[in-house]
């Protein structure tokens, strides 16, 4: 009986061993597997072109604080402050210069001095003294021709803190099509290139990828992920005309603020014409690649 027990655990772990061997996993290869052009003599060709082009965004914002003893007063204040400039900045074109606003408010409340004579805010529901209200004013402008006018726009409301203006780049559908054509050309030529250094003939396209992740298959050897080298991007000239400049206004609108309500919309236009602020958008690099796989005669 203990024999008839042994043999069949025996049996049992030889059975398993095998089925062991058979359902292991086999180790991952080193290489990609070839794609179906790889059956001829190719020549995968990355084109990577770049090129600059100025900035047609541009953001800025501004603060304004305002106080009072409540905080709806606070609140009133501070959009009478800023209405003047919303109705100036609405001039330009809602849809060329767009205006967000927010608020935040804090109570201020009455102070002491401590035995070391430092001022120290007392703070209790009951010592409030006044509230103060922060409106702050973003704006973005999508055409840069009109951006002069309304950074002085708001600088002529006298905030109380204004940011930098950052600049960026948001190419339309003609521009991105245009450089992706340039990135084919510019594989072409590479391709070219190199088939008549090597002695032999390009011959017809087996594949376009506009992502270029054709040509990154390793297939000879595994490259690391950032392996590309954007050195390789030529340069390409980007020309387009320039916009038309915003219409200029009369020299005598420009010196004359007689009249005009202190912060109202006219107001401010005048002031900012008497304190221009010369803003030019600076170059923005733009790159784009694209994969050709040709064959080879």
């Amino acid at each position: 009986m203990r024999i008839m027990i042994l043999m069949t655990t025996m049996a049992g772990l030889f059975i398993s061993g095998i089925a062991t061997a058979q359902t292991a996993v086999p180790q991952a290869s080193p290489y990609d597997r070839a794609p179906w052009w790889m059956k001829e003599s190719v020549i995968t060709q990355t084109g990577y072109v770049f090129t600059e082009i100025p900035a047609n965004r541009a953001n800025f914002s501004a603060t304004f604080l305002t106080v009072a003893d409540t905080a709806e007063k606070a609140q009133n204040l501070a959009i009478a402050q800023t209405k003047g400039l919303n109705q100036a900045l609405d001039k330009l074109g809602k849809d060329k210069v767009r205006i967000s606003t927010s608020f935040s408010m804090r109570a201020l409340y009455e102070q002491y001095r401590d035995k070391n004579g430092n001022r120290i805010e007392d703070q209790r529901g009951d010592k409030i003294e006044k509230y103060q209200v922060s409106l702050n004013l973003a704006v973005e402008v999508r055409d840069t021709t009109l951006l002069e006018r309304a950074y002085a726009l708001v600088l002529a409301a006298a905030p109380t803190s204004s940011t930098p203006i950052n600049f960026n780049l948001q190419p339309d559908n003609e521009t991105n099509t245009w450089l992706y054509t340039e990135a084919v050309k510019d594989a072409h030529t590479r391709a070219l290139q190199s088939a008549t250094a090597a002695g032999g003939k390009l011959g017809g396209i087996k594949v376009i990828d506009p992502t270029g992740r054709a040509c990154e298959t390793d297939i000879l050897a595994r490259a690391p992920d950032s392996a590309w080298d954007n050195t390789q991007a030529q340069a390409v000239a980007y020309e387009r005309s320039a916009p038309p400049p915003p219409p200029m206004v009369a020299p005598a609108a420009m010196a004359d603020m007689g009249g005009y309500v202190p912060g109202s919309a006219e107001y401010l236009e005048a002031k900012a014409l008497q304190n221009p602020f010369i803003q030019t958008p600076p170059l923005q690099r733009l790159e784009a690649k694209a994969c050709v796989v040709y064959g080879l005669n």
